[in-house]
């Protein structure tokens, strides 16, 4: 299977700079499997598609502001910090820009009280680095550090992405970018979907750099994923296994859910369940592959030749992902994280 085949053509107007004035006055895409047939509606109506006794899974992982600018001590040169993943403590591996010139020995100088020095080179040219500080790390960094948005939106973050670039739902620190198909959901959503009678379960993934990396491989089958980190409480597992033990539906919100429920899912004798726990996942999911958890799905309009692509695209057929982006694109929808959002039926 060629990456090409999962290629479109995306008129750059369409890619989404900022998010709507409304969570859920973005627009939604209903694509049903079983006819075929495409319904465009906003995701204010998705409660029309939810039943009682039906499970809403949502990726609750909290966006840090993991862009910091400083400089290098011994030259006074500008340094970008993209932090990537926490290794222990107060050790980070960290993107850098302009890479080439720091190197292990410099210090990075963000404020008068804090500072990285850089400890060895890391994989795919990041930096290993320490930082030193005073004061509580996190609450640092939400005073120096920018939202990290995605390199398709071209402006520096604003005030407002620090909200607005979170779900409503966000409480576990750690990821370095959103699950965006969780951004068009409001409280008031959320509260009205509990008043029908829908269960919301939430799970856990930290979502990486990788996400935005490109697919460099010629065949999709030749590419490796990152690994992410994922947990799921056992609360939230035993109401995401009632849902798989009765006939109502289990809706992934966001292909990061999917990713994580699939990496947890256990056969057992009545089927597949879902196991509390810890983990790092690769999961690699693309056409061929047999779903063991979801029904049904939310999720953004993804990249070109992307393996979030590749992900819906074996959810569906490729065909009917492209058909469904080809019409898309012809009704003007918004693009990528902070555009609007589909369901798979």
């Amino acid at each position: 299977m060629q990456v090409n085949d999962f290629d479109y053509e995306l008129p750059a107007e369409l890619i989404a700079q900022q998010p709507t004035d409304r969570r859920d006055a973005s627009r939604l895409l209903v694509a049903d499997r079983e006819n075929g047939r495409i319904y465009h509606r906003h995701f204010y109506d998705i409660l029309d598609y939810l039943e009682p006794g039906d499970c809403l899974v949502m990726n609750d992982s909290k966006v840090i502001p993991a862009r910091l600018f400083g400089i290098r001590e011994t030259t006074g040169a500008k340094v970008e910090f993209l932090l990537i993943k926490r290794k222990k403590n107060d050790i980070w591996e960290v993107m850098v820009r302009p890479g080439k010139k720091v190197k292990p020995g410099d210090t990075i100088k963000f404020a008068d009280d804090f500072k990285a020095n850089v400890l060895e080179f890391g994989p795919g040219g990041t930096r290993i680095v320490e930082f030193g500080y005073e004061g509580i790390f996190m609450e640092r960094l939400e005073e120096l550090g920018r939202m990290p948005l995605p390199p398709y939106i071209d402006r520096p973050a604003e005030e407002k992405d620090r909200e607005r670039y979170q779900t409503v739902y966000c409480r576990e620190e750690g990821s370095v970018a959103a699950p965006t198909a969780g951004l068009h959901f409001t409280r008031e959503i959320l509260e009205k979907a509990r008043q029908k009678g829908v269960k919301l379960a939430y799970v856990t993934l930290h979502v990486g750099i990788g996400t935005f990396r490109p697919v460099k491989s010629e065949k999709v089958e030749d590419h490796q994923m990152h690994f992410e980190e994922y947990s799921i409480d056992g609360e939230e597992a035993e109401t995401i296994n009632e849902t798989l033990s009765s006939e109502h539906r289990l809706i992934a919100v966001g292909t990061t859910s999917v990713r994580t429920l699939e990496s947890a899912a256990v056969e057992t004798s009545e089927g597949y369940r879902v196991a509390p726990g810890s983990g790092n996942t690769g999961i690699f999911i693309y056409p061929g592959y047999r779903f063991k958890i979801i029904d049904r799905l939310i999720t953004n309009f993804h990249l070109p030749k992307s393996t979030l692509l590749m992900l819906v695209s074996a959810f569906y057929t490729r065909e009917d992902i492209l058909r469904i982006y080809e019409e898309a694109v012809s009704e003007r929808y918004r693009f990528f994280s902070y555009g609007d959002a589909m369901l798979i039926l």
